[in-house]
């Protein structure tokens, strides 16, 4: 398993959910699992023990020979993390860039560690199967494949490309072609050219033995044009080979009835302590502690994927209804400044924390009534799913993972788990949020929203099975 982040190692969101929680998944499973991972800063200086195993890896990038060592470690469960080592490349602040931007350099650098991921799985193998994640290791199918012979003891192994977002293709200008030491001959459109650039992630589509995203419903929107930031043909062409697998949860670290950081934990048989909660979730926000008053939580980054654009077109229309909102996220400037504003002009009405706070996020689950997601596009998500689990109602629009895990609400048959909507505008999440609150006024179809959603499973084991099966299909062709 190779990608640039990994819980509880190193994460920025989804991504590095998904790699721990699938590799832990799989080992459960039987598989033999190894986890490989740039050796970050934040790594390096965590007080984690790190072992040092003696294992160099040593690459070419244009006439440069560049080296880096091999640390290990460990996930819970004894899952095998190798993390490479390559100061001037990793030991930095950030992952990927500055608030300024993405670093000059991040070519050369996932380059490197593509190149390193081979020869480590040179040293540490004979692996089934090499699974790459986003751009970052996109380069690994494509090194493989192109420059069999700097790998040949590698060609049995299959690969596996997972797209979680693809709209992050890693772009870089011609300038960077020698660093991947490939013939001029590939950088051409049926290769890894794209309209003058580099492109990473369409190199990963095109050799990967088999490709998957994170939902059902991701994998045939990433067809068409509206999803498919450019790379719908090459995908179509990739059809065949195209899985979307949904991603689970962690109930280990997502459950209100063992989760440490919320005010009083409970479950599906007693959601006493889910009233605590809201109240401490008020006083956390300084919002009235009002019991009756439906709340709606929003934690998300702050940007226009996460239809913070339809949000603001009706959030007045919002604050009129008689509810509070709770929003936990940071991202883009301008609408980290649309909303700090907003707690000033609608006091009493709607809290706002500029932040990543993991602590904050729990207790937002466990405290909102209803949760909002009104994404332009969601390849999974993860809160809502985390949301069901909490009796926290999910309002989402009807996109990627939000469309395969929710099920709209019907009053008749007491059947859904939440409300969606369809089309990406402020009056439709406005319908819908008045839906949620008409059935909210309902206790008893209340409680039956909150229990049909809580009942619901969205753990690992059922994702990894499906993997597993990926895998043993590809390495008996």
């Amino acid at each position: 398993m190779t990608a640039s982040e990994c819980v509880p190692l190193a994460k920025t969101g989804g991504l590095g959910d998904v790699v721990g929680a699938l590799s832990g998944a799989l080992a459960g499973l039987g598989a033999e699992v190894a986890v490989a991972l740039p050796a970050y800063q934040s790594i390096l200086e965590s007080g984690r023990p790190l072992q040092k195993t003696g294992m160099e890896v040593e690459t070419r990038l244009d006439k440069n020979r560049v080296t880096g060592t091999v640390l290990k470690t460990e996930l819970d469960g004894g899952v095998p993390v190798y993390l490479i080592q390559a100061d001037p490349y990793f030991r930095r602040p950030q992952f990927y860039g500055t608030p300024q931007g993405d670093y000059p350099d991040n070519a050369e650098r996932f380059t490197f560690f593509s190149k390193a991921v081979l020869q480590l799985a040179l040293s540490t193998g004979p692996w089934d199967v090499i699974h790459s994640h986003d751009w970052q290791s996109a380069l690994v199918p494509v090194l493989k494949k192109l420059d069999a012979k700097s790998w040949p003891e590698l060609q049995n192994a299959k690969t596996v490309l997972t797209i979680h977002n693809l709209a992050h293709q890693g772009l870089f200008p011609f300038a960077s072609w020698n660093l991947l030491n490939l013939e001029a001959r590939y950088f051409a459109p049926e290769y890894l050219e794209f309209y003058g650039r580099i492109n990473v992630l369409k190199g990963g589509i095109l050799f990967a033995d088999a490709l998957t995203t994170v939902s059902r419903k991701y994998a045939e929107e990433i067809l068409t044009p509206e999803y498919g930031c450019g790379l719908e043909g090459v995908l179509r062409d990739r059809e065949r080979d195209l899985h979307g697998i949904l991603n689970g949860i962690d109930y280990r670290e997502w459950n209100p009835a063992t989760d440490p950081h919320i005010k009083k934990q409970y479950s599906a048989a007693n959601l006493r302590g889910k009233q605590v909660c809201k109240k401490d979730l008020q006083d956390l926000y300084g919002l009235p502690p009002k019991a009756a008053t439906p709340m709606i939580g929003i934690v998300s980054r702050l940007a226009d994927q996460k239809g913070l654009d339809i949000l603001l077109e009706v959030i007045e229309d919002i604050l009129r209804f008689d509810l509070q909102l709770v929003i936990l996220g940071a991202g883009d400037q301008k609408y980290q400044d649309a909303l700090a504003q907003l707690p000033k002009t609608y006091p009493g009405k709607i809290g706002v924390k500029i932040a990543f706070e993991n602590v904050l996020a729990h207790q937002i689950e466990a405290g909102a009534d209803m949760f909002l997601m009104p994404s332009k596009y969601e390849p999974c998500g993860l809160n809502q799913i985390y949301s069901l689990k909490y009796g926290t109602v999910p309002i989402v629009r009807a996109t990627g993972g939000l469309d395969d895990t929710i099920e709209d609400y019907d009053p008749l048959a007491g059947t859904g788990n939440g409300f969606k909507f369809t089309g990406y505008s402020g009056s439709e999440l406005l319908q819908a949020i008045k839906r949620a609150l008409a059935v909210c006024v309902n206790k008893k179809a209340w409680k039956q929203v909150i229990a049909n959603g809580m009942a619901c499973d969205f753990s690992w084991e059922k994702s990894a099975k499906a993997y597993l099966e990926l895998y043993r299909t590809l390495t008996q062709q």
